[in-house]
């Protein structure tokens, strides 16, 4: 969804006439606007696991949960069941998303990449699930969006060289290996996780002493 963005908003706002300089502040504008919406989302996440970090047994619920979640996600990656997809196409069919969308996709102005930016980066992802989770996990607001800067951050070189690699990225067994690899390190973690809160809860005292 992501690089399906990139191609939408390079085509019909990056105006090739405006010279190569306009065009890259164009595109970082762009990826601040998503790191921004990470860092949103990551502080939000990361406030809601200090809430339930009250008690060693509801932090290890919360890895728990947060596993689970992980291996469902995995599992959805690999194609055997859609509820991640669901989730992620579900926000684009709302008139006010398609409305704001056509908006900011139709403005050459630097502010609409911005804009365009962060809306991508509030759409439901897996990748963007995966450090959520992983912000929630540190109970801590400023923490939680810390994660999320680094994912974000990390996210921008690709996101700048997609252009470039478009048609390698569409090659669809490339595509198809890479979401195999991520479905299977996803759903790994997943099974970490869930095995870490187990062991909070049933080992209180131990946890306690690390």
């Amino acid at each position: 969804m992501c690089g399906g963005f990139v191609i939408a908003y390079t085509t019909a706002k990056v105006d090739p006439s405006r010279g190569k300089l306009w065009g890259g502040v164009a595109h970082l504008a762009y990826n601040l606007g998503r790191v921004t919406s990470y860092m949103i989302i990551g502080a939000i996440f990361g406030y809601l696991g200090s809430v339930m970090m009250v008690s060693k047994t509801t932090h290890g619920a919360l890895f728990i949960a947060i596993g689970i979640f992980m291996i469902l996600m995995g599992v959805s990656l690999s194609g055997n069941f859609k509820f991640l997809t669901s989730l992620e196409v579900g926000l684009t069919r709302f008139a006010f998303f398609q409305k704001l969308f056509s908006k900011l996709i139709h403005s050459k102005s630097l502010p609409s990449f911005f804009f365009l930016g962060m809306l991508n980066g509030f759409i439901p992802c897996g990748l963007v699930y995966f450090f959520a989770a992983s912000a929630a996990a540190t109970g801590s607001p400023f923490w939680g969006a810390v994660v999320m800067l680094v994912f974000g951050l990390s996210t921008i070189p690709v996101m700048f060289g997609l252009g470039t690699v478009a048609g390698f990225l569409k090659s669809s067994s490339f595509r198809t290996l890479m979401i195999k690899l991520a479905s299977v390190v996803i759903a790994l973690y997943g099974i970490y996780l869930a095995y870490k809160g187990y062991w909070m809860i049933t080992h209180p005292s131990m946890h306690a002493c690390h």
